[in-house]
């Protein structure tokens, strides 16, 4: 029998990411027979038994499944909140397996999140080395300049690091207002919020309406559907 590394069985099983997973087990989350197991790279049987995650049991999936969910507001991307807030996972109505979001979008952001037990597939997405391009619809304050548009497409300075440089999509005035779309590729911590900021028009809504190819189509809020493992290509082909 073969065996695979902790942390990658963990993302095989539907339970987080890679990356995550790894954190789990330097928390002291992750038991092997009720061993607690906190280095990384430790091996186990692709049969294992008996590992846990915060005491619960964790087996590998045998399917790998695909959602794409049209967050509304009011919803937090993880699987449990401590404030009690709602959780994403609440709008898979009829959903049996155990799946994560992929990445994360702010309470009060709305647009397309991939909820998925390919932890395989959500290290990729995540790794900046893929470069996976999302869009953005932005509604901000005032109107930017040609100029600050380029400033954007350039890269701005947000948590005194330049971002990458981003593609500025259709723009329109909504009273003293803009309507703006965007497309990023990185993934740091409220960063279209931040660039927009950087250039002196504050976010007031914000949507994400792509990852590469894969757009939200005709899903209202709170919908989804399942996506074919084939659709999943689409996220890394960048948008046109």
């Amino acid at each position: 029998m073969s065996q695979i590394r902790l942390q990658k069985y963990l993302a095989a099983s539907g339970v987080c990411s890679r990356r995550k997973a790894e954190q789990y087990i330097l928390d002291g989350r992750v038991a092997i027979k009720g061993q607690i197991i906190t280095t990384l790279g430790t091996k186990v049987d692709e049969d294992a038994t008996g590992i846990t995650v915060d005491g619960k049991v964790i087996h590998l999936e045998e399917e790998k499944v695909y959602y794409l969910l049209h967050k509304p507001k009011g919803y937090v991307t993880t699987l449990s909140d401590p404030q009690g807030r709602p959780v994403v996972t609440e709008l898979l109505h009829g959903v049996k397996e155990r799946v994560f979001p992929v990445g994360r979008l702010d309470f009060d952001t709305e647009g397309a999140l991939l909820l998925t037990n390919d932890g395989e597939l959500s290290q990729k997405i995540l790794h900046p080395s893929f470069e996976t391009f999302k869009t953005y619809e932005a509604h901000i304050i005032g109107v930017p300049s040609r100029t600050q548009l380029a400033e954007l497409e350039r890269g701005v300075l947000v948590d005194d690091k330049p971002t990458a440089p981003a593609k500025v999509g259709d723009i329109f005035k909504r009273g003293n207002n803009s309507l703006v779309t965007i497309t990023i590729h990185e993934g740091r911590k409220h960063q279209v919020k931040k660039m927009f900021a950087a250039i002196g028009h504050p976010v007031m809504y914000l949507k994400r309406l792509s990852y590469g190819q894969l757009g939200l189509k005709n899903l209202g809020k709170g919908q989804f559907r399942k996506i074919t493992s084939a659709e999943t290509r689409l996220i890394f082909t960048k948008k046109r």
